[in-house]
């Protein structure tokens, strides 16, 4: 009983999206593909210059609508395939001029444009039918209730092939109601779906241009990786210089004053023994904190989902870890989750406000997925010179990619995902 209610419920939200997405299809894409059409034709005689880049900017906003649509009715992903601006796009005419020729250069804006017709025809034909199905023995049921009368009048009344002129005739609109309603039952959501698969036959970028973004991707990723390394290798050096090596340098002069006092006055050689002792142990200290810094003998010793529980522990406020894996990511994977987890954990606990944390890792689908939450503010972004665009440029070293989720007020997700295998 309750699954079948379940399977009412999800049809019947299945039609109503079917006729959000009809209306969509008839009034957004008609209108926006006449707009582009004629748009283009008119850029010849300079106005098209003024209204294409508009025109082209709603049709992605429509598209883009329809992405998430597809994402969060029917779990559909469509990726967003459009070819970036430079930043130093110039404004005026010859900027406008330039983002024109850009937009009209990009593969996906003509296959935007080939979605719309699309979408006016089978799309539109396919969302109705999800709704149809599920709303039009309504009428059966009139019938059968008696108003045929009311529509017949002198002439029979046609339900699907139904001709009513009768009550018995009513009742067999109303019984090939109930088999249409069925059916609707069945269909609805997996024809909702099938919508969405046919704008993601022409919305989602080709093999071409999924390998060209790809390329592009994994230089910039390249040169990323070159400057993170620099970076890194600057503060190593940093750190052994202003720390374990000035006070190995000062243990060493303190132990040459030792060797001239150690006859003369041994009381002052044994307190200055005792601080080349403490110094030694400073430095280790250092030196051990430097170890952990670039790769932490917990991590690769017992394996990543250890290493984040051993760096929750040492976090200011409360933080609970969750772990499934199978077993263990080649080590660059692994150092790279852990240095992000580490961040984000950092980044959470000193601007957050939170009082408690949540991280969730685990694999599946050849992916492995990293979330942490936290109860503060909100506000999260990534931008330039934030944390959060650090910890993407490292996870995109390794095709990773990151999404952040913080409304203000809270609360904030961040969700990592890496493609990689365990053995």
């Amino acid at each position: 009983m309750n699954a079948m209610q379940s399977r009412t419920r999800s049809a019947l939200l299945a039609a109503g999206r079917g006729i959000v997405l009809s209306i969509a299809s008839l009034a957004g894409s008609i209108t926006l593909f006449v707009l582009a059409v004629l748009s283009i034709a008119f850029i010849p005689l300079g106005l098209g210059l003024f209204t294409t880049p508009q025109v082209l900017d709603a049709v992605r906003r429509h598209a883009n609508q329809r992405r998430l649509l597809a994402a969060t009715w029917s779990d559909v992903r469509i990726p967003v395939p459009y070819r970036p601006f430079p930043k130093d796009l110039r404004g005026g005419l010859t900027g406008q001029v330039e983002r024109t020729t850009l937009m009209l250069k990009d593969p996906a804006t003509w296959r935007d444009i080939q979605w719309l017709l699309v979408d006016m025809t089978a799309g539109y034909f396919v969302s109705v039918l999800a709704s149809a199905l599920l709303l039009y023995p309504v009428e059966g049921f009139v019938l059968a209730a008696g108003l045929w009368r009311v529509f017949t009048d002198d002439d029979r009344y046609w339900y699907a092939f139904v001709p009513v002129d009768s009550q018995a005739t009513a009742l067999a609109a109303a019984a090939l109601g109930v088999m249409f309603f069925l059916t609707g039952l069945k269909v609805s959501s997996p024809l909702l779906r099938l919508h969405f698969v046919i704008a993601r036959s022409l919305l989602a970028p080709t093999h071409e241009q999924e390998l060209a973004r790809r390329i592009d991707r994994l230089t910039e990723t390249r040169h990323e990786a070159v400057d993170t390394a620099a970076s890194e290798l600057r503060r190593i050096e940093r750190d052994l210089h202003d720390g374990a090596q000035a006070r190995l340098v000062a243990m060493g002069m303190n132990l040459g004053t030792i060797e001239a006092l150690i006859e003369k006055d041994p009381a002052q050689a044994k307190k200055l023994l005792a601080m080349a002792r403490e110094s030694s142990a400073e430095a280790l200290t250092e030196l051990r904190d430097l170890v952990r810094g670039i790769h932490p003998p917990v991590l690769a010793e017992r394996g990543l989902g250890d290493a984040v529980k051993a760096l929750a522990l040492r976090l200011p406020i409360a933080a609970e870890v969750e772990v499934e894996l199978a077993g263990r990511a080649e080590a660059p994977v692994e150092s790279a989750a852990y240095f992000a987890v580490s961040e984000t954990l950092t980044n959470a606990a000193k601007h957050s406000g939170a009082d408690r944390l949540w991280v969730d890792i685990h694999h599946a689908d050849s992916m492995l997925r990293i979330s942490v939450t936290d109860n503060g503010r909100g506000g999260a972004t990534i931008g330039a010179g934030s944390g959060l665009s650090g910890i993407e440029r490292r996870l995109g070293t390794f095709d990773g990619i990151m999404a952040v989720s913080s409304p203000a007020g809270g609360p904030t997700m961040v969700t990592m995902e890496i493609p990689c295998e365990l053995s």
